[in-house]
């Protein structure tokens, strides 16, 4: 599937800031799965690009003069295949790594208990079957409701209020998985339909031995198909978050952000 991306953020300020400096994770990743065409970043007066830790591009934003506003735009297309959620087996990063618990991903007795409850499924059939059955579970147990969270709550504020949105179905359920020593990550990225906003999202992804990492999507109660576009991979939202940015002067903040995620009609 051809995707066709268009992502803006445009920062208002009542009282001018001086400078204003911003990590963006807004490049997908180009792999096996997915292939990444004229992507292109516009506003800030510098951008420096690099890769992170995790294999994530990453660009560094600076802002040096006077300004009460500042807009970021990114755009371009994506071709990706049908895997069935299915990712390669070697990516170059070592599973073990994303069994570092976080605060955003911490499992507490309640949540673990709540995973516990479908264990014996791993030794019946399997960590795979396991993976399916906490999604369905995260997404009978929780409601999707937007307003009820904010990306700085945890998985287990999320659990005691049982509402929350993408980022919270995912911290879940990568706590879930954590209980029972199953690799698991987090994955921003973007989907042309699906729960809430049909355009930025976030979903998680398990190692299984012997098939490799698999996607999964709480929110949506599926695994990830072609109509999802892979932008960052980390631990949880705070070390995959599209955005982060820290500025001198400036206040009375406004942000608007337009995202706009289409399929592309090939023609024959």
């Amino acid at each position: 599937m051809r995707i066709k991306i268009r992502h803006e953020t445009h920062y208002v300020l009542e009282q001018a800031a001086r400078r204003a400096m911003q990590y963006l994770r807004l490049t997908p990743r180009n792999d096996r799965n997915q292939r990444v065409g004229n992507w292109s970043i516009s506003g800030p007066e510098k951008l420096t690009q690099w890769l992170d830790g995790f294999g994530n591009v990453v660009h560094f934003a600076s802002e040096h003069t006077d300004h009460n506003d500042l807009k970021i735009v990114v755009e371009g297309e994506v071709e990706t295949k049908e895997t069935n959620g299915v990712l390669p087996l070697d990516d170059g990063l070592p599973p073990g790594m994303f069994m570092r618990p976080t605060p955003l991903i911490k499992c507490d007795e309640v949540l673990g208990a709540f995973s516990d409850e479908l264990k014996g499924i791993i030794e019946k059939d399997g960590e795979l079957s396991f993976l399916h059955a906490l999604m369905a579970a995260l997404a009978d147990e929780v409601t999707y409701e937007s307003g009820q969270s904010t990306v700085a709550c945890s998985a287990t504020e999320v659990f005691e209020r049982k509402k929350g949105v993408c980022q919270d179905f995912a911290h879940l359920f990568i706590a879930g998985c954590h209980r029972q020593n199953i690799p698991t990550r987090y994955v921003s990225g973007y989907i042309t339909n699906g729960a809430g906003d049909p355009a930025s999202h976030a979903w998680a992804e398990s190692y299984v031995s012997g098939l490799g990492w698999v996607s999964f999507d709480p929110a949506n109660r599926q695994c990830a198909t072609e109509s999802y576009v892979r932008l960052a991979v980390a631990y949880d939202y705070a070390t995959a978050a599209p955005i982060i940015g820290v500025r001198t002067g400036g206040q009375g903040e406004q942000m608007n952000v337009n995202v706009q995620v289409d399929q592309v009609q090939v023609q024959s």
